[in-house]
C-alpha cells in the first residue's frame, strides 16, 4: 500500500505542477474553450487539462511499477496514447466524430488482440454464460466505446467528471489491491493523483477543462479497469475473498452515474424526435442546475450517488446478476424520473 500512495503522490505532483503551466501556454496561444448555446461556462477557459492527467499519470507509472509487470500493461498505456493524440487533435482543432470513433475501434482493438482484454462470459445475466468467440471481441468493443464516451459525455460539469473518476478509480483500484493485482493497482492509483491534482484547478470556479484530452483517455482506462474486472471472475476461485458473484453487476454499479446519464439523454432525444447524439442541455447535471444547484452541489451530490451505487455493488456481491442487476438498475430508474417529475413542477 506504502508503494501505491506514494504512485498517487508522484502523480499528483506532476499533474498539479503542470496545470499552471498550461493555463498560461493556452492563454498565450488562444488554445481555449469558447462559451456556446449548450455549454455552461460563461468565460474563456483553457481545455487541455487531460495532457497533465496523462503526463502526471505515465510517469507516476514508469517510475513505481516495477519492470516485471510492464509486459503486462504495456497494452494500457499504448491504447491510452492513442486515445490521448486523438483527444489533444479534437481539443485544438476538432475532429469528425466518425475519426474519433474508428481511433477508438482500433484501441479497442489492439487490447482485445494483443492484451486479450474481453468480456468471456455474460455471467448469467439473461441465461446466457459463456459467449461465442465473435460475440465476446464485438460486445467488448461495443462496451469500450460506450464506456469511453460515456464518461466524455459526463464531463460538463466544473469537478464533475474528475470527481466521479477518482471515485471509480478509488474503487477499483482497492480491489485490484486486494486482488493481489499489483500492476492494475498502481495504474489506478496513479491516476487517481494526477486527476487530483487537476481537480483543484477544475473545481468552481473552474480555471481549466480536462477537455476530451482528459476524458477519453480515464474513460477507456476505466472501460479496462471495468472488463478486466469482470472478466476476472470467469477463473476466480468461488472462495476468494474479494470474489464477486454478481461482478457484472458490479460493473455497472462503479458506472452508473456517466452510463445511466448516456443512456438517459438517449431516451429523451429519441422520445423528442432528435438523434440521439444531437448535443444539447438533457444531461443529468444540466437538470440539477435548472433545479438551483451550484456546479460544486451537482458535482457533489452527483458523487455522492455514485459512492452510493459502489457500496450498493459491494452489498449485493454474493447475489446472482439476476438479483444485483435490477436491485442497481431500478435505483437509478426512480432517480432519473423523480429528477424529471421535479423539473415539471418547477416549471409549472
Amino acid at each position: 500500500m506504502t508503494t501505491l500512495i506514494a504512485t498517487a503522490i508522484t502523480a499528483f505532483v506532476i499533474s498539479f505542477l503542470l496545470i499552471p503551466v498550461i493555463i498560461k501556454y493556452s492563454q498565450e496561444k488562444n488554445l481555449m474553450d469558447i462559451p456556446g448555446r449548450r455549454k455552461i461556462h460563461k468565460k474563456l477557459t483553457p481545455s487541455l487539462g487531460g495532457i497533465a492527467i496523462f503526463i502526471g499519470f505515465g510517469i507516476a507509472s514508469l517510475i513505481w511499477i516495477e519492470p516485471n509487470m510492464w509486459a503486462e500493461i504495456r497494452y494500457v498505456l499504448i491504447a491510452q496514447a492513442m486515445i490521448f493524440f486523438i483527444g489533444i487533435r479534437d481539443d485544438i482543432v476538432p475532429l469528425p466524430p466518425f475519426t474519433k470513433l474508428a481511433g477508438q475501434i482500433i484501441a479497442a482493438t489492439i487490447l482485445i488482440s494483443l492484451m486479450d482484454l474481453r468480456l468471456r462470459s455474460f455471467h448469467g445475466i439473461l441465461g446466457i454464460h459463456e459467449l461465442p468467440l465473435w460475440v465476446s471481441y464485438t460486445f467488448t468493443i461495443f462496451t469500450i466505446i460506450v464506456i469511453t464516451n460515456s464518461f466524455n459525455l459526463i464531463d460538463g460539469l466544473d469537478g464533475l467528471a474528475g470527481l466521479l473518476a477518482v471515485i471509480s478509480f478509488l474503487a477499483l483500484g482497492t480491489w485490484y489491491f486486494l486482488a493481489g493485482d499489483m500492476a492494475f493497482a498502481a495504474l489506478a492509483f496513479s491516476m487517481i493523483g494526477a486527476v487530483i491534482g487537476f481537480l483543484y484547478f477544475n473545481w468552481e470556479p473552474s480555471k481549466i477543462f480536462m477537455g476530451d484530452t482528459g476524458a477519453l483517455v480515464i474513460g477507456i482506462t476505466l472501460a479496462i479497469f471495468v472488463i478486466r474486472f469482470i472478466d476476472a471472475h470467469v477463473t476466480m476461485p468461488v472462495e476468494h475473498t474479494v470474489r464477486f458473484a454478481s461482478a457484472a453487476s458490479a460493473g455497472v454499479g462503479v458506472l452508473m452515474i456517466p452510463l445511466a446519464d448516456t443512456l438517459r439523454v438517449f431516451i429523451i432525444r429519441i422520445f423528442r424526435g432528435q438523434s440521439p447524439f444531437t448535443a444539447d442541455k438533457s444531461h443529468i447535471h444540466h437538470s440539477l442546475m435548472r433545479l438551483g444547484l451550484s456546479h460544486s452541489q451537482a458535482a457533489l451530490l452527483l458523487g455522492f450517488l455514485q459512492l452510493a451505487f459502489i457500496l450498493l455493488s459491494i452489498g449485493l456481491r454474493n447475489y446472482a446478476n439476476a438479483i444485483a442487476l435490477p436491485a442497481l438498475v431500478l435505483p437509478a430508474v426512480i432517480l432519473s424520473i423523480s429528477l424529471d417529475w421535479m423539473l415539471r413542477r418547477k416549471v409549472a
